[in-house]
């Protein structure tokens, strides 16, 4: 079983920033995408960013801009770099990890952000 444990969320200000880190218990060093989702209270799930195994990124318009995605093959884990937060980015952010090659998907727990006004 794949364990993803996220790390680095925490209480900013607004216009503050935060790094989310999300550490995989597997290589990720195959065809897959490790994506960073998050839910506020009350909302749906919604993908924030997306990166594949060759580096490609994409955002949701709402954080495009803000919020750079990387990841490091090597050390099997992704990064979310979250800047000029705004309180409407607070949420629960949720680690996802997609292995392409056996269509197998996992979940990390979540980390709290809460960005003030």
């Amino acid at each position: 079983q794949v364990r993803l444990v996220e790390s680095g969320g925490g209480l900013v200000q607004a216009g503050g920033s935060l790094r989310l880190s999300c550490a995989a218990s597997t290589s990720i060093q195959t065809p897959s995408s490790m994506n960073w989702f998050r839910q506020g209270p009350g909302n749906q799930r919604e993908l924030v960013a997306a990166i594949d195994n060759t580096g490609h990124a994409d955002y949701a318009r709402s954080v495009q801009g803000r919020f750079t995605i990387s990841r490091d093959n090597a050390k099997n884990t992704a990064y979310l770099q979250m800047d000029g937060l705004k309180p409407e980015d607070t949420a629960v952010y949720l680690c996802h990890f997609r292995n392409d090659v056996y269509m197998t998907d996992y979940w990390g727990q979540g980390t709290q952000v809460t960005v003030s006004s």
